[in-house]
């Protein structure tokens, strides 16, 4: 699994999770939409965690600076 996604990248999803997961505790969001956004805010935190994202790997593409040298 190679990374798919920069810092600058990372941070927006972690900090969004964060934003979405504070909406979610104070009863602004409910019900299956809050539910739906909870459980995409823990995706966006485990994605950024381990600097990789499936859906970029389908489309192609690639945030992080650094080129991986086993494409070629």
């Amino acid at each position: 699994m190679n990374k798919n996604m920069g810092s600058a990248d990372r941070i927006a999803r972690v900090v969004l999770a964060v934003v979405v997961g504070g909406l979610y505790m104070q009863g602004i969001i409910t019900g299956i939409l809050g539910t739906l956004f909870l459980v995409l805010a823990v995706v966006f935190v485990l994605t950024s965690i381990v600097s990789f994202c499936p859906l970029y790997k389908v489309f192609g593409i690639s945030t992080c600076p650094i080129e991986d040298s086993s494409k070629e």
